[in-house]
């Protein structure tokens, strides 16, 4: 008997939808547009945070050790260094030892066009260091002022620029992409109950008859609940299909892009990447405007 009434409320739900064709449509045109916004917001933030987190990882500090300093205590520079924590967690992501030979070749390439300039300079001037990335840019300050105190150490050198400009970009594109949701969820919500008030106003003598004979505002409201989620899930599945095509058509025009063959290290996320957080989020944001926008466009006739 329950399974008929479920049965029963899901059916009327779907009839709804076919009842109303022209809000119907013109409401999965708009809920599409909407989420296609939201999608193409979406997709931009995720590959620029992945972009961040390629240029993060690549971006580091350079710790310079005294010149005469004996191999040994190099070594337990190198393992002091390498043991670097920040509010109990590691802050070494990776250290590379940087020797004096690979320092004087460096500056020898660099100054390949100006021989004259190498011929005073031996190898022996050249000081160790480390090269340092770190497992979050935010210890930057930390870790610099840790390995500063480390005896033999005499410099460090990091793009304390850069990292700023990093973290502040990461930040902005989250909160630009959450006041996105914001917005798209609040004109979803009328969209859809503006849509299901048409059906509610057409069958108002029917839900008078239904509270009149006992029936619940839970049963009278969950027809019209699945009329908002069927809408909302199927805006959801046209905008994925669209958002794939596109994406994927655009991505490979942009890495085909002399821009991204002159930046060696540019990759973006491959649709399957993002694919499957994109559902969870649509099927939530299907699921509640539909239940919350029935909700809202039944509360006059409920009484609630």
């Amino acid at each position: 008997m329950k399974f008929n009434v479920i049965g029963y409320l899901i059916s009327e739900g779907f009839k709804n939808v076919m009842k109303n064709k022209k809000s119907t449509f013109s409401c999965l045109g708009v809920m599409c547009a909407t989420m296609l916004m939201f999608g193409i917001f979406f997709a931009i933030a995720q590959n620029i945070n992945h972009i961040v987190k390629i240029v993060e990882s690549e971006q580091g500090m350079q710790v310079f050790v005294d010149v005469n300093m004996p191999e040994e205590q190099i070594v337990q520079v190198e393992e002091t260094l390498r043991n670097i924590q920040v509010n109990g967690t590691n802050a070494i992501n990776k250290i590379r030892r940087v020797s004096k030979q690979e320092a004087y070749d460096t500056v020898k390439e660099q100054l390949k066009d100006h021989p004259d300039a190498m011929e005073a300079v031996e190898v022996e001037m050249f000081k160790v260091s480390f090269v340092i990335n770190l497992t979050d840019l935010s210890y930057t300050h930390d870790v610099v002022s840790q390995a500063e105190q480390i005896d033999g150490v005499v410099k460090v050198t990091n793009s304390e620029n850069t990292i700023t400009t990093l973290m502040s970009l990461a930040n902005g594109i989250k909160m630009f992409t959450l006041v996105i949701l914001t917005v798209l969820i609040i004109v979803s919500l009328f969209i859809i109950s503006n849509t299901i008030k048409l059906s509610v106003h057409a069958r108002r003598k029917e839900i008078s008859i239904m509270k009149y004979v006992g029936a619940t505002n839970n049963f009278i409201r969950a027809p019209f609940a699945v009329e908002g989620i069927v809408i909302g899930i199927a805006s959801g599945v046209i905008s994925i299909l669209i958002i794939c095509l596109g994406y994927n058509a655009l991505a490979n025009k942009f890495l085909s892009s002399s821009i991204a063959q002159k930046i060696q290290t540019i990759s973006l996320l491959s649709f399957g990447e993002m694919v499957n957080l994109i559902i969870i989020v649509y099927i939530l944001l299907g699921v509640g405007i539909g239940i919350i926008g029935s909700a809202i466009s039944m509360r006059k006739y409920l009484d609630v």
